[in-house]
């Protein structure tokens, strides 16, 4: 994958696809599908044209989504995508005020030789989103090139499948819902960095896991089992994702016990998955009720584990 223009792999075209691909969720796995069937066909190369920032953080930040795969975590979840060049496009103010036309012309054709574009049944391309399916389809007869639109990829209620349909079921903690959706349970990706060392002092050390991005979007608060991939290899755990109520501690934290393993973790990288929410973050009336309950959550997560 690359993240710049002037790819050589493109001297003979691209089949290319855009967007931001927001959690690379099964919609967009179908319209991936689709340009790695065409580049396969004409032996050009496949393209995905994407943004950083969201393209609302520039033109209206209000209205900015807090983001399923920000950063490396979309790259993460494209690589069993099929070989392709990704390229990131720095979203800016110049870039939105590019009409539909403009955009095609200038960036698409002159700079990523696009020869197939590959888009989904509510596209959008350009200022204002008038580049919709049909008007690209008139520019592509235009400018010689072909655009296939990809149907909406449908879900257990036959709904289509799309980035903001996700993001609810995660807000409200639908776990299962977002995990039918992407294909994949949903997490993140974070460092492990210092705490307090609550957690050792109660038997239950913790990794703290700084997240990658300030715009992830997590699940409500809770006691969530879980399963993180470490460069020590995968564990099992718990997670407490909130405050520290029994001690006075509000603030959001990301704390993770691992089960079977021991060490010191700080400075790595940490990519956990939610396999189940176990309960609320509580207050209890003291340290041995605290201590208590974690073993029972240990023996919850454990066996929310041999289930998943």
């Amino acid at each position: 994958m690359a993240d710049s223009p002037g790819l050589p792999q493109l001297s003979s075209g691209s089949v290319l696809t855009v967007g931001t691909f927001d959690g690379v969720h099964l919609g967009h796995r179908d319209i991936l599908r689709v340009l790695q069937e065409r580049a396969a066909a004409t032996g050009c190369a496949p393209v995905l044209v994407t943004f950083r920032p969201h393209p609302l953080e520039v033109v209206n930040p209000p209205a900015a989504p807090m983001l399923l795969s920000p950063g490396e975590e979309q790259l993460d979840a494209l690589v069993d995508c099929g070989a392709l060049s990704v390229v990131v496009l720095p979203f800016t103010r110049a870039l939105s005020r590019y009409s539909a036309e403009s955009f095609v012309t200038e960036l698409l054709l002159e700079r990523y030789r696009v020869r197939e574009l590959v888009i989904g049944f509510d596209h959008g391309l350009g200022r204002g989103r008038q580049g919709d399916a049909q008007l690209l389809t008139a520019l592509g007869n235009r400018l010689d090139f072909r655009v296939h639109v990809v149907p909406p990829t449908l879900d257990g209620s036959g709904s289509p499948v799309s980035s903001s349909a996700v993001r609810s079921a995660v807000a409200h903690g639908d776990l299962e819902r977002a995990q039918r959706a992407l294909g994949r349970r949903y997490g993140f990706r974070g460092v492990v960095g210092h705490g307090v060392q609550r957690g050792r002092e109660l038997g239950y050390p913790t990794l703290n896991a700084q997240l990658a991005s300030a715009r992830k979007l997590l699940p409500p608060d809770g006691v969530y089992a879980v399963r993180a991939q470490t460069t020590r290899g995968t564990f099992g755990g718990m997670m407490n994702l909130g405050g520290r109520p029994t001690f006075g501690e509000f603030g959001r934290e990301l704390e993770i016990h691992l089960f079977d393993t021991a060490g010191d973790w700080y400075g790595e990288s940490v990519s956990v998955e939610f396999i189940r929410r176990l309960r609320d973050v509580m207050r209890f009336d003291g340290v041995d009720a605290l201590v208590a309950q974690l073993g029972r959550d240990a023996e919850d997560a454990r066996l929310a584990l041999t289930q998943a």
